[in-house]
This record gives C-alpha cells, structure tokens and sequence, in this order.
C-alpha cells in the first residue's frame, strides 16, 4: 500500500508526516481495538461522530470530482464515493444499533464535537478551494491511515465480534486497492515540485494531525471527561 523507497508525491507526503501518522495508526483506541479491550461505549461514541463526519466527507470528495480533470479522475473519485455511500456509512449506522445508538440521533454539524466540526470544515473548504489535487491530499490520510490499520489488524482479528467486523471493512483486498487508485491518482495530478508541494504538504499534515484528534476525541466521551 505504501510505494516504499518511491519518491512519488504520495511517498513524500507520507514520509514527512510519518510522526503524526504513526500517532493516527498506532492510537492507543486503535491498540485497544486490537486486543478487543476497548469499551463499548468509546466504540459507540466514535460512531456517533464518524456518521456526521463521514457525510460531509462525501461532500468533500463530490466537490473534488467537480474538478476532476479527466475521464480516469472521475472514476477513481466515483469509486470512492461509492464505497464512503454504500459500505461505509450503513456499515457505521449498523455499528451504531449494535452498539446501543440510534443513528436517527445523528444530526449533522448538531451532533458533531469541536474536532469533528473542525476537521469536516478543513476538508470541504480545501475541497472548495482548492484544486483536484489540493482536494484528493485533503482526503487521502483518512482513507490511507485506515486501510493500513485494516491491513495491519486483519491477520488476527479480535474476538469481539464488533471490533472483528469493523477490521474486516478496512482490512480487505478491494480496500486496500482503492487506496492504491487513491495515491495514484494523487502522483498522477499532483506538482512534484516546488510551492506547489509545499501547499499539498501544508494540507496533508493537517489531515493526518486531525486523524490523532478525532481518534482522541473518541477515545474520551464527554462522560469521561465530566
């Protein structure tokens, strides 16, 4: 998943965020994923927030194919769409009712928390903005971070029934795929060089900090903080 050794823009994004990745990826909710640890209701909470979030990340990623360049562009960006809207976001409203919640509680920028609010603004106004390239560096660590999650936690799944579906939503061939169109498509329209990396750096590091706080915010419930 990861072009080791390259010096494609991907590659270079992720190696001079790699600190707040390794944050994102090796999160202690995400160990406690894991191991099958991890509270039910922490579990719950993310969901609560990863509805609202994910539905203006499909936002964002729509207002990135509206920039889409050419005909392959606009593929990969469908594919993504497709898989945010059919699998991941029943798949977390499922989570959601198995966990206790009802995802008709889910009300957009009323339910979010400050870092959720925060991060979705990050992506649509990048999203908007910004080019398809700006757009797609907006995006991508939250879908990289998790498919190298899934990759890393799908060959001993937990035994918590839960915690093992969720693994397998990331940690699956087609996935892992996706996100290797994902960076591809990043290599392929992004400039290399110069300002205009520096920019897409800029965006990325933002995305892959967000990630450690939203992991963060979920990990502590505002119960657990009164």
């Amino acid at each position: 998943m990861f072009k080791d050794g390259s010096s494609s823009v991907s590659a270079r994004l992720h190696e001079h965020g790699s600190a707040a990745w390794e944050a994102a990826t090796g999160h202690r909710m995400v160990k406690e994923i894991a191991a099958g640890t991890l509270p039910h209701q922490r579990f719950r909470h993310y969901f609560e927030q990863n509805i609202a979030y994910l539905e203006d990340y499909t936002r964002a990623i729509a207002a990135i194919a509206a920039k889409a360049p050419d005909t392959e562009a606009l593929e990969v960006l469908g594919r993504i769409l497709g898989q945010i809207i059919t699998v991941e976001l029943p798949a977390n409203r499922r989570f959601l009712e198995r966990l206790g919640g009802d995802p008709a509680d889910v009300r957009g920028v009323a339910t979010m928390e400050p870092t959720t609010y925060a991060y979705t603004r990050h992506l649509l106004a990048t999203a908007a903005l910004g080019d398809c390239a700006a757009g797609l560096t907006a995006v991508l660590p939250c879908q990289w971070s998790y498919g190298e999650i899934g990759a890393d936690l799908a060959g001993a799944k937990p035994d918590d029934p839960i915690y093992a579906d969720w693994v397998e939503v990331f940690g699956n061939p087609d996935y892992a795929e996706l996100v290797d169109v994902t960076t591809s498509l990043l290599d392929r329209l992004a400039d290399p060089g110069g300002e205009s990396f520096s920019r897409l750096q800029v965006i990325f590091d933002a995305s892959t900090r967000y990630e450690v706080e939203f992991w963060d915010m979920a990990y502590e419930p505002p119960a657990a903080r009164s």
